[in-house]
């Protein structure tokens, strides 16, 4: 289930963040914690190999005493966090065999695709889209463990390009993103993870009619919750928890999806091609066989749209 919240949000806020009170929005610290904590605490093979994003957030030695990072309650989640991020970078692999030089991530949040798939670096060019407070935060962090890392210090990769959009003031983000160097006549891979949920279904639909506008050949990836009615006993209590979570941090979920209408609203954007991935695919793809017997929670499933 997509960047599930606690039901008592406490203080997130990295260590070292940018001046001016800049910084990740809860959520996306969460999810770069689960990431790493996937590491610690789940049996190899490991799904996901993140340590990045916990030195980007820069948590605190006690993170692992949060509330909301309880090894056995979010063991779903963060299976789930680990799969949707792999699947996403499975694909982006795939396109890039097949040519496709530009991958955008929309919310990227504290993603790290870019810094930690290196062999990519000179044949990708990723945009990471996300708030201006966000987005200066984490360039401030980047350049930072650049230095401490590795004695660097002369600017973001060149294959890295952060690209800020002030949505609720209402920027055109495609707009912002050609001016950012990104080629519309080129295709790219569009991923949104954990996204659509805040959105309402008007904003989401614009969003696949841009994303449908994009060069042929090019692939938008969104992940989406299901209604509560389409999921077991277990998972519908964990939806439910989540709502709660995410209502009291102020950011509630404002649309949910059964499968058909994502499908139906990505058809009537522009989309020739649509397909539903059920989470029970990635569950069967990166976890069968596991001596831990991990697995992804259910309720946030894919939807992928090719132009």
């Amino acid at each position: 289930m997509a960047d599930q919240q606690t039901e008592a949000p406490h203080d997130v806020t990295p260590h070292n963040s940018a001046p001016h009170g800049a910084a990740p929005d809860s959520t996306a610290v969460r999810v770069a914690l689960w990431r790493a904590l996937h590491l610690e605490v789940d049996q190899p093979p490991h799904v996901l190999a993140d340590e990045v994003g916990l030195r980007l957030a820069a948590p605190g030695g006690d993170w692992r005493a949060r509330p909301d990072m309880d090894p056995r309650f979010t063991r779903g989640f963060r299976a789930s966090i680990v799969a949707r991020a792999r699947f996403l970078e499975d694909l982006v692999a795939e396109r890039v065999e097949q040519g496709v030089d530009q991958y955008v991530i929309l919310g990227a949040g504290l993603d790290t695709f870019a810094q930690r798939r290196l062999e990519f670096a000179d044949r990708l060019t990723v945009f990471e889209i996300d708030q201006p407070g966000t987005q200066a935060w984490k360039r401030d962090r980047l350049l930072d463990l650049d230095r401490h890392i590795t004695g660097g210090g002369g600017g973001l990769p060149s294959h890295l390009r952060l690209v800020p959009v002030d949505f609720e003031a209402g920027d055109d983000w495609l707009a912002r993103l050609s001016a950012a160097g990104f080629d519309a006549g080129r295709p790219a891979v569009v991923a949104a993870a954990g996204v659509t949920m805040y959105l309402t279904r008007d904003a989401t639909a614009d969003m696949l009619r841009r994303l449908a506008s994009l060069a042929p050949g090019s692939t938008a990836a969104l992940t989406f919750l299901l209604p509560a009615d389409l999921l077991g006993d277990a998972d519908r209590a964990g939806l439910e928890t989540s709502s709660r979570g995410a209502q009291a941090s102020g950011t509630p979920f404002v649309s949910l999806y059964a499968p058909g209408e994502i499908l139906a609203l990505a058809r009537a954007a522009g989309f020739p091609d649509v397909r539903h991935v059920p989470s029970g695919t990635l569950a069967d793809r990166y976890f069968t066989g596991r001596p831990d017997g991990l697995r992804p929670s259910t309720g946030e499933d894919l939807l992928l749209a090719s132009t």
